[in-house]
């Protein structure tokens, strides 16, 4: 019997609270999963008070968030975060950054990108100086006390070959190596020298001893897709042991539905704003260098579109566990001297929990990247 001529055998009153199911039906639908109370993706100490202030000063600033009081006696982990290109207000970022600092973190979100002014090739520098910069300046701070043993950075699209980048130069910079490069729907990357983006430069200073993580989302992950694994290949110098490739999937089985876009890592939080945040002075005197305009400072359309998306952001469940607890765990790992095959044989990693009504939300995809074939030998 087809559909049609059974739903039209059924008596009205039946009919009627098919009716009615089917208006309240997203109300009746099965909940994503809450954030975890503890551990990782946790929610950490929402009692503490989050110092926020910016360091450097106003035409070289970088944004420092940490618990109030003084840090524990070996210092604070260093999370660095590298944001999307035309999204330089931390409260893009603010719900994983809140994150951070409540589970003890000192962030440092470096603004190396002034929208519209700043070329896409001079941001690896930038950030390089900023982030030497700010780490100075608070190694003497009893509260912040970075451990520049204890580093990572997070990239989000164009942030993901600066971080690849920086972590490359570490050693050329006079910056600590980090021990976890996390990137994050990676994108941005200039094809060459005279195309738009920011160029990746060679990896081959990357420290062997790095943990190297890419996630990607299954929405747009064409290009995401491509850029990870350049990026993974790219890093010759890290073993395959110590690379993963982690793709998050989108799920619809309950409301909200959960959907693994380019702009789903970030998650706005208005206490993170910048505009709040005072800035420390330009010594007296000082002139900036002279402005040169040129059409790459400007965001395409499509840039502006993903901007709007990515301020628009609100954390869900694909930030608390395919994001934030995927970070929290690979750091863990990598501080421990752990390679990224502990993490894939720990099922808890994909891990995803599950909607309101029992039912698994998808798993997170967790590979090892291949190492490249060798060349055959040229006969002669």
């Amino acid at each position: 019997m087809r559909l049609k001529s059974g739903l039209a055998a059924l008596p009205w009153p039946a009919l009627g609270l098919l009716a009615a199911l089917s208006v309240t039906g997203p109300a009746l639908a099965a909940a994503p999963p809450a954030q975890p109370t503890e551990g990782p993706g946790g929610v950490g100490d929402k009692a503490a008070t989050i110092t926020k202030r910016a360091v450097g000063k106003a035409s070289a600033a970088t944004y420092a968030f940490y618990k109030a009081g003084p840090a524990p006696e070996g210092g604070r982990p260093v999370a660095v975060f590298l944001h999307a290109w035309g999204a330089p207000n931390p409260q893009a970022y603010g719900a994983w950054i809140d994150h951070l600092a409540r589970h003890g973190w000192l962030v440092l979100f470096p603004r190396f990108q002034e929208v519209n002014r700043t070329r896409p090739s001079d941001a690896p520098a930038i950030a390089a100086r900023l982030l030497k910069s700010a780490l100075a300046e608070l190694a003497s701070d009893a509260d912040a006390k970075p451990d520049t043993g204890r580093l990572a950075l997070i990239g989000h699209l164009a942030g993901a070959p600066l971080a690849a980048h920086l972590a490359a130069e570490a050693g050329q910079e006079g910056l600590p190596a980090p021990k976890l490069v996390y990137i994050v729907m990676p994108g941005g990357i200039a094809r060459d020298a005279k195309s738009r983006g920011i160029p990746l430069g060679d990896l081959d200073g990357m420290s062997p001893k790095t943990l190297l993580v890419t996630v990607i989302g299954d929405r747009d992950a064409r290009a995401a897709d491509a850029a990870a694994r350049r990026i993974l290949r790219d890093a010759h110098t890290v073993p395959p042991e110590r690379k993963l490739f982690v793709r998050a999937l989108s799920d619809d089985h309950g409301f909200p539905a959960l959907t693994a876009t380019l702009a789903s890592p970030a998650g706005l939080d208005a206490a993170y704003d910048s505009g709040a945040i005072k800035l420390p002075p330009d010594p007296p005197g000082e002139k900036p260098p002279p402005f040169r305009w040129s059409a790459d400072m400007a965001l395409s359309g499509e840039q502006t579109t993903l901007v709007s998306q990515i301020n628009n952001a609100r954390a869900d469940s694909l930030d608390f566990l395919a994001f934030w607890r995927t970070f929290d765990m690979a750091a863990t790992a990598a501080f421990a001297g752990k390679d990224a095959q502990s993490l894939k044989n720990d099922p808890a990693f994909s891990d995803m929990r599950r909607w309101g009504d029992g039912w698994p939300v998808k798993r997170l995809g967790v590979e090892t990247p291949k190492v490249p074939a060798t060349p055959a030998a040229v006969q002669r």
